[in-house]
Formats: C-alpha cells, sequence, structure tokens
C-alpha cells in the first residue's frame, strides 16, 4: 500500500501519465433505446474482443455488501463549509444556519434540519481533494475516475459502465431494466470504448412513467409486427453474416421490447404527487423517488447516477432575493428533502443494507470571506457522502483545519487526501468487483486498469468507512 502524501505525490514523478484529448463518449438516449439509432453498436469495431478479458495481477479483499450503488452526483460543486464540513465564518455564515453539534458532527441545522436528522446513517469523508477546478474535466473525473486527459481518459468508461460490464453475468432472462440507469444526467459520461449495451439509459422521471412503452396501435399488433420482424430478420441478427454490429443491433431490440407493456416498468417508473410531495416535489426528489422504486424492482439495475446542477455558486450564495435560484437555501432545501426521504425508505426497507450510497461534487469552494461577487469559487478541497451497504454511519472520516482550506488529519489507513480514484475503487470493492484488474481489451492494447495505478496500490478502497 502507497501511504502517506509524499510516497504518494512522488510516484506520479516516476511513473508519469501521458496526456490526450477528451471525446464525447456515446450513451443512450430514451430515443435510442426504443428506436435503436446508430449509437447502439459503438464499439463495433473491437467486435472480435471478449469485453471481460483481462489479468487479475493480484485478487485483492473487497467489501462485497453492495447489490447496488446510487451516485449522486452535486455538479457545479456544493460549499463544504456551509455544508457538510460546516465552519462558522465571523460575520459571514447567515445566523439562520443554526449551528448544532449532532452526533459529535458541527451541523447546519438551519439550513439541512432533515438531513440532520438521519446523521446516524451517513459517513462524511473530509479529507478529500480534487485533482482539477474546471467543471466539465472535473465532473468527468468524478464520473470516470481518472484523468480524462490521460493516455486512456478519452475512451474511458462511466464507473457504472464498469459495475454494469462486471455484473452482466448476474442478471437472469427474467430481468428487464437496464443494468445502468442515469435519471435527470444527460451529461452522464456514457460506456467508453466499451459497447453501448454497458452504457448509461438516460431518463428525465416523470410521473406518468417511462415513455414510448406503449405502441398506438396496440400490443397485439406489435407482438404481431415484432413476429412478422424475426421471420424476415432473423438470419441477419442471429450468427448473422455481418459480424457482431447486427447481433448487438438484436440485442437492443430484444431490451426495448422487455420493458414494453410491462407492469413491472409501470410500478418502478411512475409515481404519484403525494410521493413526490414527500421527497420535496423537486425533479431532484422525483429522481431519487424513481431510483428507490427501481432498486426495489430488483429488476436487473446495478447503478444509478442521479444529478442535482446549480452549486456553482459565484454570486450572491446567500441571497435569496438577487440569486432565488441559485443560491444556498433553495438548493439546499431541495437536497434536503430528496436526500433524507431516500435514505429513511431505504432503511425502512431493507435495501440500505445492500445499497451503497455515494454523494459528491466535482471539487469544493472557497473558503473564509465572501468574494467580491458574494460567493464562492473555485477550490480542491471537497467532500464525499457515503450510506448503506455497511457503511458505518454518524461520523466523519478526517477533518480540516480551522478555515476549511486543507486537511488536519486524514482519518484513513492510506494516511493522505482521499482522491477521486480512491472513491471509484470503493464503489468496485463494495460491489465485490476486483479494482485491481486490468482489462486489455482496449483500443490501444495498452491495458485498462479499472483503477488507474490500482495494480500498482497508489488508489484503493476507503475501507476505513467499514471499520
Amino acid at each position: 500500500m502507497i501511504s502517506g502524501n509524499d510516497k504518494f505525490e512522488r510516484h506520479p514523478q516516476n511513473q508519469p501519465h501521458l496526456r490526450g484529448f477528451m471525446c464525447a463518449r456515446p450513451h443512450w438516449t430514451r430515443r435510442q433505446f426504443f428506436r435503436m439509432a446508430g449509437g447502439g453498436i459503438t464499439g463495433a469495431f473491437l467486435a472480435e474482443r471478449s469485453y471481460a478479458d483481462g489479468i487479475a495481477t493480484t485478487n485483492p479483499a473487497t467489501i462485497n455488501r453492495a447489490r447496488s450503488v446510487l451516485f449522486i452526483l452535486l455538479a457545479g460543486a456544493a460549499s463544504p463549509i456551509d455544508t457538510f464540513d460546516l465552519k462558522q465564518v465571523d460575520g459571514v455564515t447567515p445566523s439562520d444556519f443554526a449551528p448544532e453539534t449532532i452526533n459529535g458532527i458541527r451541523w447546519p441545522a438551519g439550513l439541512l434540519p432533515k438531513i440532520g436528522g438521519v446523521l446516524g446513517d451517513i459517513a462524511i469523508v473530509r479529507s478529500m481533494r480534487a485533482w482539477a477546478l474546471v467543471h466539465n474535466l472535473a465532473q468527468t473525473w468524478a464520473q470516470i475516475g481518472r484523468n480524462p486527459a490521460a493516455a486512456l481518459g478519452d475512451i474511458a468508461p462511466n464507473i457504472g459502465s464498469i459495475v454494469a460490464l462486471e455484473k452482466e453475468k448476474e442478471r437472469t432472462p427474467a430481468q428487464a431494466f437496464p443494468t445502468f440507469l442515469a435519471l435527470n444526467s444527460n451529461g452522464a459520461v456514457g460506456s467508453g470504448y466499451l459497447p453501448a449495451t454497458y452504457a448509461p439509459f438516460k431518463v428525465i422521471p416523470a410521473a406518468a412513467g417511462l415513455a414510448n412503452t406503449t405502441n398506438p396501435d396496440g400490443a397485439v399488433r406489435l407482438e404481431d409486427r415484432w413476429n412478422l420482424l424475426h421471420s424476415l430478420d432473423d438470419p441477419l441478427r442471429v450468427d448473422s453474416p455481418y459480424g457482431k454490429p447486427l447481433e448487438d443491433m438484436d440485442e437492443f431490440y430484444k431490451a426495448a421490447k422487455g420493458m414494453t407493456y410491462n407492469p413491472v416498468v409501470d410500478q418502478a417508473f411512475k409515481f404519484t404527487s403525494t410521493d413526490s410531495a414527500r421527497y420535496g416535489g423537486s425533479a431532484f426528489g422525483n429522481a431519487l423517488l424513481v431510483a428507490r422504486q427501481v432498486l426495489a424492482a430488483n429488476q436487473g439495475t446495478r447503478f444509478i447516477q442521479v444529478t442535482l446542477g446549480g452549486w456553482d455558486m459565484h454570486q450572491n450564495i446567500y441571497d435569496r432575493q438577487a440569486n432565488p435560484r441559485g443560491n444556498i437555501y433553495a438548493l439546499g432545501q431541495t437536497l434536503d428533502d430528496g436526500f433524507t426521504e431516500l435514505v429513511k425508505d431505504l432503511k425502512a426497507s431493507g435495501l440500505l443494507n445492500e445499497t451503497l450510497v455515494v454523494m459528491m461534487g466535482e471539487f469544493g469552494r472557497t473558503v473564509g470571506r465572501l468574494s467580491g461577487q458574494n460567493g464562492r469559487d473555485h477550490y480542491p478541497h471537497q467532500f464525499c457522502v457515503f450510506a448503506g451497504a455497511g457503511v458505518k454511519g454518524g461520523r466523519t472520516i478526517g477533518s480540516t483545519n480551522d478555515t476549511g482550506a486543507a486537511t488536519r488529519e486524514y482519518g484513513w489507513s492510506r494516511d493522505r487526501d482521499v482522491r477521486p480514484e480512491d472513491v471509484e475503487a470503493t464503489i468496485y470493492s463494495a460491489m465485490g468487483i476486483n479494482w485491481k484488474y486490468v482489462n486489455y481489451n482496449d483500443p490501444f492494447g495498452r491495458g485498462y486498469e479499472y483503477v488507474p495505478g490500482g495494480k500498482d496500490d497508489l488508489y484503493g478502497p476507503i475501507d476505513d468507512l467499514w471499520s
């Protein structure tokens, strides 16, 4: 294990990472999923490769407590010292934040009162730092667990795509939902060089449920057309003379067909106004509500990404009138209502025992006094919240100095700041996935490490969350 910041920072100097260009990554939109657009065959140039064949240089022990992961991205980057690492700045911190100490954690009870009631179920990592302070770069970094500008960064899959790849073999024929679901996450990174089978299925939740799952001519007519299609096309779709691209397309058709006229789909993706109100009546709350219902359905979804944007508060961070939508009170209430109800519902149903919840932004925000525009700018120190799958709640991992500008105590076994790659390794370990695995199916034959530097033990899981 490489522990300590000095050793950690020397390692990349001895083994520098090459840089490349970022590119757009394939993903499924709802329309692509049902209409089978050309994106459904991305990765076909690797048709003869096996996407799960690689080398496990070592087989580290994994936590293996989670059946599923719910990853919440606070896009724009929430201010730690106003939320999950509260610091009271004289003459700056609003008095109505009403700081209290709950479970030994200093907390803004006036801003996030409901989350204060479930602190016993969550663990807050306060010794985390981002590598980059550019939104697009750092948001991608958080989703792929590596530098997007590094050698394989422009083909790197979403963490959820790796989970989908690894868990595909555990799906049963009756499970109709996509393995990787992205809610309110149109900007979610796709499957990189992997086939679009492992890309996020992107949905904006609506009370009416999932669109395009019925046919205007009815179920009987749809079935007739489906049977006719296969009577004509099966010689081209099954063991196709045109190779894997046509077979992949057939798999998309089957996946889409499995979600049509399916009462389980309606039950998971529809919701009532009453339930929506419990989650705050917001788009974010609706996404968490659908996420909880999808997890309860147990239809093969193993990774769900939900995005709550708007945290880029350079101006008037506390001003409700000058900044009615982008102030911390408005976003704070949305987060407070939705996240709290999610944790309570998952706990009440028992799903929290087998679901790892991870919540983070792409970086932090400046500490101390406000900027000249009464806001907070970009800053590397950030937080990450964990819950479920056996994570021991009611505590913090690491601590910061009096201003929140730097780590005071690392609080975990590697004795250094936590990085996005460590969060990635933690997710894989919680899911029972070998985070040191290297796949030699990338287009360049370089070897795609599930966690970059993982085989050298440069990064690793935050096992202390469970100890």
